[in-house]
């Protein structure tokens, strides 16, 4: 089988969705080699495992996207900055995601480290050519963008049309999916002021949101970030149901 190695010193440079019809002799060759084809996955194995301290930048909105990112460990906040100053955050990047192959030419937002976080990171050229001359990455990275687009589309029906009640529960069990422990328990890293300027609202209306939750036993604390659902269909009938069941394999992150 073609090693990545060598496809991404043999292709050109130019973006996935193009084909070139010198490429076909080389990817007839590395599907009749193996059975196994290289993922998204095995682009970032080879690359240098970086740190980050909790609050540090990885990158710049505007800046120029020459990278694409995969979460190792950790959670990362994709934000924008309005000319007031106010930001809007767009989303959070869990551990096991890719963040940036749906962005064009620069940055759509910052993305800042919520806690410290381990990441890799590939140029958006090595991917390119190697989507170009394996033919297994393409449907792969087509279905990451695909939901990056159902996210945002999720994200404008919660901002404008649900409730605050609605958007936290939504939250919660969108990040349960993601980054629980188990379907009911959930280590939330990220601050009320996050939860708030990513779901339009106030810290306050946030935190007496929770506060309801947990009186009416929707919802349980251990400790200040370790959530217990312990009504999970309650949750979920106030979440609004039926996008939440809709997508439960897909939630958030940054809407380029």
């Amino acid at each position: 089988m073609q090693t990545l190695t060598t496809a991404l010193a043999a292709a050109p440079i130019f973006p996935f969705p193009a084909r070139q019809p010198a490429l076909a002799a080389r990817e007839g060759h590395a599907m009749q080699a193996g059975p196994e084809e290289p993922s998204l996955g095995s682009l970032f194995r080879d690359a240098a495992l970086e740190s980050f301290d909790a609050g540090q930048t990885v990158f710049w909105e505007g800046d120029d996207a020459e990278d694409v990112f995969t979460v190792v460990e950790g959670l990362l906040r994709l934000y924008r900055s309005l000319p007031d100053g106010r930001r809007a955050i767009t989303g959070f990047a869990c551990a096991g995601e890719i963040v940036g192959i749906a962005f064009t030419r620069r940055y759509p937002c910052s993305a800042e480290a919520v806690g410290e976080i381990k990441l890799r990171r590939v140029s958006r050229r090595s991917l390119y050519n190697a989507a170009d001359v394996i033919p297994s990455l393409r449907p792969e990275a087509l279905a990451t963008i695909a939901k990056e687009l159902a996210r945002a589309q999720d994200q404008i029906v919660l901002l404008g049309r649900k409730t605050a009640d609605e958007r936290v529960a939504s939250f919660i069990l969108a990040m349960a999916e993601r980054i629980g422990q188990s379907p009911r328990e959930i280590d939330l890293p990220m601050s009320r002021l996050d939860m708030a300027d990513y779901l339009g609202l106030t810290i306050e209306t946030v935190s007496r949101v929770l506060t309801r939750m947990q009186r009416d036993g929707m919802i349980s604390f251990r400790g200040r970030y370790h959530l217990i659902i312990e009504r999970p269909r309650g949750l979920r009938e106030l979440s609004g149901g039926a996008d939440e069941e809709r997508n439960d394999d897909i939630s958030f992150a940054c809407a380029g």
